[in-house]
């Protein structure tokens, strides 16, 4: 069973920044440095970027493969 992009992203979301908003992890890291806060922001830009232009197979398989290492863990 394959999963649609939103599915994908709000996985990836979850995996990535827990119980954190993206754009509450951006703004916490610029508040920590401004430096390192526009390189988050440009991090979440590209993450976006990257789920929009990979093939739905690509991004299914992505996500089932982490998954399966987090539960060998």
């Amino acid at each position: 069973m394959s999963i649609s992009k939103d599915e994908a992203k709000q996985l990836l979301e979850r995996m990535i920044f827990d119980a954190t908003e993206p754009q509450d992890w951006v703004q916490d890291v610029w508040g920590l440095s401004p430096l390192m806060g526009d390189s988050a922001a440009k991090l979440l830009e590209a993450f976006y970027i990257l789920i929009d232009c990979c093939p739905d197979e690509q991004l299914d398989n992505l996500i089932k493969g982490l998954y399966r290492d987090q539960l060998e863990f």
